[in-house]
């Protein structure tokens, strides 16, 4: 048994200590919005948090991460009440297939958390290397300008929610 910090909750997951965490959110945890996309630290679509850090929960083994705390895109808002990153990426419809979002909203989460008002080569590096094969790097872009908030009041609310 491997005790797991999850969104706030603690979770006994019975799995070998080398299981990507990828693995446990889905099958073990029910959360299903980090994705796989490549395996192979390429491609960010299951991008969580790891304490302050984004990290690619497809190469993660489970044995690293007691004691921690992981945040997943369900850990951030709801569809009733999204959190701030949440909200820019649907306010700059930054989403066409979906598939890599909520990747893309926890690497700015992270990226935010860290730096409340990024510049644009900040942002951009921030944000790399999640990939959208979609091709909506722009909004998603105007979506981490859109949270980083002129005022400060998205970035204070993404810092206050980090975990």
């Amino acid at each position: 048994m491997i005790r797991l910090t999850v969104n706030g909750q603690q979770h006994n997951v019975d799995a070998e200590p080398d299981t990507p965490l990828l693995y446990v959110l889905r099958d073990d945890l029910g959360l299903n919005g980090a994705k796989f996309g490549c395996g192979l630290d390429q491609c960010g679509a299951c991008t969580v948090i790891v304490d302050d850090a984004a990290v690619f929960s497809c190469l993660t083994p489970i044995a690293v991460l007691p004691g921690r705390a992981v945040t997943t895109i369900e850990g951030l808002g709801s569809e009733q009440s999204p959190g701030p990153v949440q909200a820019a990426f649907i306010e700059e419809q930054a989403a066409q297939c979906g598939y890599c979002i909520a990747g893309m909203v926890m690497r700015a989460q992270a990226l935010l958390a860290r730096s409340p008002h990024p510049s644009e080569q900040e942002i951009r590096d921030g944000m790399n290397p999640n990939l959208c094969r979609c091709g909506t790097h722009i909004r998603i872009l105007a979506a981490v300008r859109r949270a980083a908030g002129a005022g400060g009041s998205a970035a204070a609310a993404v810092k206050a929610k980090s975990p």
